[in-house]
């Protein structure tokens, strides 16, 4: 019914509605979602955010809305934690219905407190879980296919083997740029490593302009930390460039490719400037150093050297850590949030190195998480767009809980001492896909997405969505080990049980099918995606030989190797040589379980029938 129609000329409450329908909240307006006008609007009330209208479009600043999207991110979080620690303690059992797939009227929400209140537990990836690609190679179902481990090597003999990154034995060649490619490196770094890590501010990257100019063999030997900054900005820009628009194609021309090796050789000749000049920020300590240990552990990435990567990460922790405790005298309000932004973003870099080489000794971040504030909260000045920084702020904040959201995860289903307790894990599991929506629900409009094959608006809301299907998948995995381990013998598995095993295969999958050549994936992610891929194709190999399962998986299935193959073979031949050889034996992986998954498929059952189906 209309209030317009209905409401008396003389109600004072019925004309404020009516005013506040003509315009949204300032919460509303931020994220573009439509406003019903109430007070507090119904979008506020459900995500628990302050309500306001303000007398004009742009009431309230830019630095108050990130706010507020950091405060209904902590809320969020806190909310996530109690429902979960809930389930830590041993369950008595529940009456539970397996005729039927999972409903609503089953979900825990409906038993346990909401209240987001009590303490925010640190979530810490816990140290040899058994999520690794690696651990689900030890699968017993992989035993009918022993050329899968017969010629693997295990990731950290591969990377410890490699010949260490050659440096230059003098500083003869240099990078020779115009002031137009100077302006265009920058540019690269800026819609790319600090889009995705906005720990650079404007000043800084101002004066790293300044400094670009002065970068010659005859001007460039100050060795001070703000000199290597300015290089590894600027490799960092050379690599952003290299991995460019690598969303949109699948395949590059020559001349593609030639300019690109150029673009990478610059940035290792930057690389290799300001790995001479790392010495000084080692032994300095201050927010800036920290960044050049930061962004040194960046390039390493985009080399594919995890190992270098890792250590890196550890030692900007450490002085993260250290700045963190004792805080400089002289310390000003954007070194204490360039601090803080750094530390956030070794959490998720380290968390992703962990999560597929978990007996990585950690660098002491993740158990204190908690008591550092989200970015957002101090103002950071970092890309001349409002908007674009806006989103940037935003992005960060959506790895971040993604990335706590997905150590909770690993943590209470794949932790050393976790079991894969029938009465206990289906809870765990509802109440940690419900969380996973929710923080779909509060993600910005410029980064939705939706759950299927369909194109995503933004690059930035692809890559989210590759996360978002990660987490789901490792979510749902129990179901599908539980009816692997023999958990459905008898009748077979339930209908539930079955679904449960759809809904991972379902978001295994599609995480398969959806990958691109993100910049965000290419430049820093290839090794982990790499191994992650292969994981998910032996997921999906073991499930496709259990009858009962097979029939719940995609017929899409074995078109997803063939994909996963050229994919990763072109990131390996734009970022060069020396290639890694985690990334050329998971490529490897990938082609024989797609092979066996084309065999099992065309045998149909013909595997059971001979007595090799495991399940």
């Amino acid at each position: 019914m209309d209030d317009r129609d209905q409401s008396a000329p003389g109600s004072s409450s019925s004309a404020r509605k009516r005013l506040r329908t003509s315009h949204a909240c300032d919460i509303c307006r931020s994220r573009k979602i439509r406003c019903d006008g109430l007070s507090p609007c119904t979008s506020c009330s459900v995500s628990q955010t302050e309500c306001t209208y303000g007398s004009e479009a742009n009431s309230r600043g830019k630095s108050d809305l990130i706010l507020e999207g950091v405060l209904r991110v902590e809320r969020l979080l806190q909310q996530m934690n109690a429902n979960v620690v809930s389930y830590r303690a041993p369950l008595q059992k529940p009456p539970c219905d397996d005729s039927g797939p999972i409903s609503d009227s089953q979900h825990p929400s409906a038993n346990y407190a909401r209240n987001g209140q009590g303490n925010l537990e640190n979530a810490v990836l816990d140290a040899m879980h058994t999520s690794t690609t690696e651990s689900v190679l030890q699968w017993p179902h992989f035993d009918v296919f022993p050329s899968l481990r017969n010629d693997y090597v295990p990731i950290f003999e591969l990377e410890q083997a490699r010949s260490p990154v050659k440096m230059r034995p003098t500083s003869i060649m240099y990078p020779l740029v115009s002031q137009d490619e100077i302006d265009s490196i920058l540019e690269a770094f800026q819609d790319n490593v600090n889009f995705w890590y906005p720990t650079l501010s404007r000043q800084q990257l101002d004066k790293v302009g300044l400094a670009a100019k002065c970068l010659s063999a005859g001007v460039s030997e100050d060795y001070t930390v703000q000199s290597c900054l300015a290089h590894l900005t600027m490799a960092l820009g050379c690599a952003s460039q290299t991995v460019a628009g690598l969303a949109r194609r699948t395949s590059l021309p020559d001349d593609q490719l030639k300019r690109r090796a150029e673009q990478k050789e610059m940035g290792d000749l930057y690389f290799d400037h300001a790995l001479k000049r790392l010495h000084v920020a080692q032994m300095d300590v201050g927010s800036e150093a920290t960044q050049c240990l930061f962004f040194t552990a960046l390039y390493f990435a985009f080399l594919r050297r995890p190992l270098q990567a890792w250590e890196f990460i550890n030692a900007a922790s450490a002085k993260c850590l250290l700045l963190l405790s004792y805080r400089p005298a002289d310390e000003t309000s954007e070194d204490q949030e360039r601090i803080r932004r750094i530390f956030w973003s070794c959490y998720i870099l380290e968390s992703d190195y962990l999560a597929e080489l978990s007996a990585l000794p950690p660098s002491g971040i993740a158990p204190i998480e908690s008591s550092i504030p989200l970015p957002g909260v101090l103002p950071y000045a970092t890309h001349p767009n409002p908007l674009q920084e806006e989103h940037s702020s935003l992005y960060l904040l959506a790895c971040i809980s993604m990335r706590r959201l997905l150590n909770r995860v690993h943590n209470l289903l794949y932790a050393r001492n976790a079991t894969l307790d029938r009465r206990r894990f289906p809870p765990i599991v509802a109440e940690l896909d419900h969380q996973l929506d929710e923080w779909r629900d509060v993600l910005p409009s410029a980064f939705g997405f939706t759950v299927d094959t369909a194109d995503v608006e933004t690059e930035a809301g692809a890559f989210l969505r590759q996360r978002y299907l990660t987490c789901r998948s490792v979510i749902y995995r129990p179901y599908l080990m539980w009816v692997l381990s023999g958990g459905g013998v008898g009748d077979g598995p339930s209908a539930r049980e079955v679904e449960g095993c759809r809904l991972c295969l379902q978001a295994c999958l599609l995480h398969v099918l959806n990958l691109r050549g993100f910049a965000h994936t290419v430049l820093v992610d290839t090794w982990i995606c790499s191994l992650s891929m292969a994981g998910a194709m032996l997921v999906l190999l073991a499930a496709s030989r259990i009858p009962s399962v097979r029939s719940v998986i995609s017929p899409s299935l074995p078109t997803a190797g063939a994909h996963l193959s050229e994919l990763l073979r072109s990131w390996q031949r734009v970022l060069g040589e020396p290639s890694s050889p985690s990334v050329d034996q998971a490529v490897r992986v990938i082609g024989e379980a797609d092979g066996f998954i084309k065999q099992v498929f065309a045998a149909g059952d013909i595997l059971a029938l001979c007595g090799r189906e495991s399940g």
